[in-house]
């Protein structure tokens, strides 16, 4: 399936993540701010549209019809199309592919995607129990299938399956941490997490220590999206939309299936590539959605960088860092960034434009990027979203 406009991503940014004192409209301010001044042909009365990721903000915030409520906050009055997307840990990426089809469709122009998310409240057991409301609460939740939980019998269920070494999951987590060290928007940035250090980690729910998980955190991003003919007024080095693709399989965990066989991924992707018209093979770097250190090593298989069962040593062989197949997570993932829930998708986006155009640490960069891939999943692995940017000046 082909849209019909050709569409290009032309800037994008985010703003420090963490543990934040500023409010959830505070973010959204700051977030705006940070867009105008790294797009600075960008006019406020340029943007026709916007989107807005946010998983929930009426439990995190206490505020609900948040789309135009940070469209005032970022200085925007949306004049065509103005919406939240909500899909949980992909809301982001959700908020990006609306304003992609608003804009290929010819139902916009000129389109702000941003994603804001404040996790950290005053009472943490509140903002846990906020996060099982993403599950189906009333028989998942009763049984304690939040997250942790899950993706540690993931990685049980594939250390078993595969005769995979442990040390595999310390080697998604330290990769990306060290990653994140080149990154001073990540909340883990002045931390080092060597393996030894990630070893002496409390357990949270075996085999995952506290560094396989990703962290609560506060934090927004937003990207610039336009018509391909208009590009060229914003940015010498847009990236271009050339794929997307989603697949939702099951809710309830009693019919996820096989837990290390994420076969909904596998058919994002591969609705994706053939979007695209590139495979596994051509892509140079990707933003994969590691919110558990086994997240990763299973996407590998599912986005076919490595066959069924190779993922483990796919990441101990160095081949999703630096001079490997795919550079995987450059700007530190989830693990090392935080995981502030709309956000992510956006920043994962915000990180391939800047590597597609080389603007990104050398310590971090891949070598001559042309395909870049981001790819979130929301629930319990149960929902996949994948999108193709490529770089270079052509529509």
């Amino acid at each position: 399936m082909t849209l019909g406009r050709s569409v290009a991503l032309v800037g994008g940014t985010t703003i420090p993540w963490g543990v934040r004192a500023a409010t959830w409209a505070e973010l959204a301010q700051e977030v705006g701010a940070a867009l105008f001044r790294r797009v600075p042909s960008l006019r406020a009365e340029e943007v026709d549209s916007f989107f807005l990721g946010a998983a929930e903000p009426e439990r995190f915030a206490f505020q609900s019809h948040v789309a135009p409520f940070a469209a005032e906050q970022m200085g925007l009055a949306p004049r065509r199309i103005i919406q939240r997307t909500e899909l949980a840990c992909a809301s982001g990426q959700s908020a990006i592919r609306s304003a992609y089809a608003a804009i290929a469709s010819g139902l916009a122009d000129v389109a702000v995607a941003a994603g804001v998310e404040k996790m950290n409240l005053p009472s943490m057991p509140e903002a846990n129990t906020s996060m099982a409301c993403v599950l189906d609460r009333a028989w998942d939740g009763a049984h304690g299938g939040t997250a942790p939980p899950f993706f540690a019998m993931v990685a049980q269920r594939y250390l078993a399956e595969h005769h995979a070494p442990p040390e595999a999951l310390t080697a998604v987590a330290e990769k990306n941490h060290a990653f994140a060290n080149t990154n001073p928007h990540a909340q883990f940035y002045a931390k080092k997490f060597d393996r030894a250090k990630l070893d002496r980690l409390p357990l949270v729910s075996p085999p995952l220590r506290l560094g396989d998980c990703s962290s609560m955190t506060d934090g927004a991003a937003a990207v610039l999206l336009v018509a391909g003919e208009l590009a060229g007024r914003y940015t010498d080095t847009p990236a271009w939309i050339r794929g997307s693709g989603q697949y939702s399989d099951f809710h309830n965990l009693a019919h996820a299936g096989s837990l290390t066989d994420w076969t909904g991924l596998t058919r994002a992707a591969r609705a994706a590539y053939d979007m695209a018209g590139v495979g596994p093979e051509g892509i140079d770097v990707a933003e994969v959605h590691d919110c558990f250190s086994i997240s990763e090593i299973v996407e590998y298989e599912a986005l076919g960088f490595c066959g069924r069962g190779e993922g483990a040593r796919y990441v101990l062989d160095g081949r999703s860092g630096r001079g490997g197949d795919v550079l995987v997570n450059p700007r530190g993932g989830l693990l090392g960034c935080g995981h502030p829930l709309g956000a992510t998708g956006i920043a994962q986006a915000v990180e391939v434009f800047d590597q597609l155009a080389g603007r990104v640490p050398p310590e971090r960069r891949a070598s001559d990027p042309r395909w870049a891939l981001v790819h979130n999943l929301s629930g319990s692995a149960n929902v996949h979203s994948v999108m193709i940017y490529e770089g270079g000046t052509a529509g």
